[in-house]
């Protein structure tokens, strides 16, 4: 199963956040494992780049951020995804916008985020963390 991974979990595995980093953990590990096929948006990894200067080094965010490409496969940013999400007027979130031209370009059934309100208008299946991961165990992908 192919899924997209929003920058708000990936947060949540590496700054630890509860009540969510448990749901965020098991993602990734299953992505790490192969189990599922992970992406990131390209876009992620800039924007977490900034979000955790406040909490650790240049060094340890790239060393951080270095590991995350090893498990994720990367959907790229290009002139189409850009203009495809500027003139997309169901998002008013164009950063989540391109969340989901990431999504549709590598064929993914999901993007997991903790925003599913951000992605109403999405053409891509959206799950927050702890209803995906239910529905890995009860088996009903």
């Amino acid at each position: 199963m192919v899924v997209l991974i929003d920058t708000n979990v990936i947060m949540d595995f590496m700054m630890k956040r509860e009540p969510h980093a448990e749901d965020a953990i098991r993602i990734i590990n299953l992505c790490n494992s192969k189990k599922l096929t992970g992406y990131i948006a390209a876009h992620t990894i800039s924007n977490l780049f900034y979000i955790l200067r406040k909490d650790f080094s240049v060094l340890q965010r790239k060393e951080m951020l270095t590991a995350l490409c090893g498990i994720f496969g990367i959907s790229g940013i290009d002139r189409s995804k850009i203009m495809a999400a500027l003139d997309n007027q169901d998002f008013a979130d164009f950063e989540d916008c391109l969340q989901m031209e990431c999504a549709s370009e590598i064929g993914a059934e999901y993007i997991i985020t903790r925003n599913i309100s951000d992605f109403l208008n999405s053409r891509i299946s959206v799950m927050e963390p702890r209803d995906f991961l239910e529905m890995i165990d009860a088996g009903t992908e």
